[in-house]
């Protein structure tokens, strides 16, 4: 076995590179799955980062200093670039804010939300602050929230819902709790209000997996409305989820001091609200 390994940076450079086949294992591309016996002799490709351009994208910055920023997402537009969005990104928007910080293709990402689901997002602008925050939303300190709007109404009013989530096991395009890959995943809804077939729930995430509320819900039978994939398609005339992350509080990593923020609903969402309460 060779008894050094190039510098890949973080474990997600790392599990990207093995997924792209940059990894050989006795000369042969290996999946993440696979288990080393000791002997093996280890090739790894790294290439050369991808050097991003800043790029004008029109963004909505609510909290704003010189170790970090705070922006409200949009929906539509892609976090951070990833196959088939090698431009056009939030990441490729704040470059132009002084985003830094962790991986050189993702700067200053510490967190992300669905390309269609808006709302709060917190960026580092140095590798300390990228490091304090990652820190604290590793350890649950950071308290994201959500309204999500879904047909059905939960058994009761609050829950708890602990439930590993990883790739499906038959449609590798989707998350759920059927996976060769789960990886702990914890989400607590409140209902807010209850209208007609549908309820207006508050969301707080535990952890942070990939579509973990849509993933949820629908494993409760309880569908977002809006979401073509874990949901209801065009519900209430919605063009995607009616998912928003409407709060977000965190302790400042460099001052101490408390942010908190909170961001109104966009209004495509306000609007299908008001749909719904309509034919109640």
């Amino acid at each position: 076995m060779i008894a050094e390994l190039p510098d890949v940076g973080t474990r997600s450079v790392a599990e990207r590179l093995v997924s792209a086949g940059a990894v050989l294992v006795d000369g042969t591309a290996r999946p993440k799955s696979y288990r080393l016996e000791g002997g093996e002799e280890i090739e790894v490709v790294v290439p050369e980062p991808e050097v991003l351009a800043p790029e004008q994208i029109a963004l909505a910055v609510v909290y704003e200093d010189e170790h970090l920023l705070v922006v409200d997402k949009p929906a539509g537009l892609v976090v951070h670039p990833a196959g088939g969005h090698r431009s056009g990104t939030l990441v490729h928007g704040l470059l132009a804010f002084g985003a830094a910080g962790g991986d050189p293709e993702r700067p200053g990402i510490v967190h992300r939300l669905d390309r269609d689901t808006s709302g709060l997002l917190v960026v580092a602008r140095s590798e300390e602050a990228h490091a304090r925050l990652s820190q604290a939303v590793r350890e649950r300190r950071v308290d994201r929230r959500y309204l999500a709007l879904v047909r059905g109404a939960p058994g009761s009013r609050t829950g708890r819902i602990s439930a590993a989530i990883g790739r499906d096991r038959r449609d590798r395009t989707r998350h759920s709790l059927d996976t060769d890959t789960p990886r702990e995943a914890v989400t607590w809804f409140e209902v807010r209000e209850r209208i007609g077939e549908w309820s207006l729930l508050d969301v707080r995430l535990e952890t942070g997996r990939t579509h973990q509320i849509r993933v949820h819900l629908e494993a409760l039978e309880l569908p977002v409305s809006g979401d073509p994939v874990y949901g209801i398609a065009r519900d209430l005339g919605l063009e995607r989820q009616f998912l928003h992350a409407d709060r977000l509080s965190f302790e400042h990593p460099l001052t101490g001091a408390q942010v908190a923020l909170e961001s109104p609903l966009p209004a495509d969402l306000s609007d299908a609200l008001a749909r719904a309460r309509n034919d109640a």
